[in-house]
């Protein structure tokens, strides 16, 4: 009969992370210089993380500040990694996991809005029952002929999915979508 092998001892205590991953919304604010973007894309490609959604633009212009938001999904650990890693590269002024933030303070997410541009057919009785549609999802008309309409729509994720999917047996033809903006909620600045 053989003993119990015991764990090898250790400086480090290696856990193993069951939690579920889940999505996170990060906030990162840049100097805005070619380069930076790909080098924090860079860090998540090499990691073997995905991006959900990735939206980039300069905010302060005076200071040449960008802000990237990223969408992403992994465990609490992984998030943890993900912007310790984030914060030590050079460009890098500052990450905050607007998701972490919500919470903390009783919120179930940041306040994250998406816009699209849907393209739809529009004929007959689709035609009526597009714009039917479009009215009860407060989507802007922004162009439309004899054939189609090109509708705008801003709200959450979910929201811009499921006009995609009502619309999509009407006549679907082309949807662009900008990524999520996302801010995190009270007085508080990044």
């Amino acid at each position: 009969m053989s003993e119990p092998q015991e764990e090898p001892a250790s400086a480090y205590f290696i856990t193993r992370d069951t939690a579920a991953p889940e999505v996170h919304t990060l906030a990162v604010l840049v100097d805005n210089e070619p380069g930076v973007l790909a080098r924090v894309i860079g860090l998540f490609s090499g990691r073997g993380y995905n991006i959900e959604s990735l939206t980039v633009s300069e905010t302060e212009h005076e200071k040449h500040l960008s802000r990237i938001t990223i969408v992403t999904r992994g465990t609490p650990q992984v998030m943890e990694q993900i912007r310790t890693q984030l914060e030590r590269m050079v460009p890098v002024h500052r990450v905050d996991d607007l998701t972490v933030i919500a919470r903390e303070e009783g919120y179930e997410k940041p306040l994250e809005r998406e816009l699209a541009l849907i393209k739809v057919r529009g004929a007959g009785e689709n035609r009526l029952e597009a714009l039917r549609l479009a009215d009860a999802f407060k989507a802007n008309v922004i162009d439309a002929n004899v054939d189609h309409f090109v509708f705008e729509l801003t709200g959450r994720t979910n929201k811009v999915e499921q006009f995609i999917a009502i619309m999509a047996p009407l006549g679907l033809i082309e949807v662009c979508r900008t990524g999520v903006a996302a801010m995190r909620r009270g007085r508080e600045a990044m």
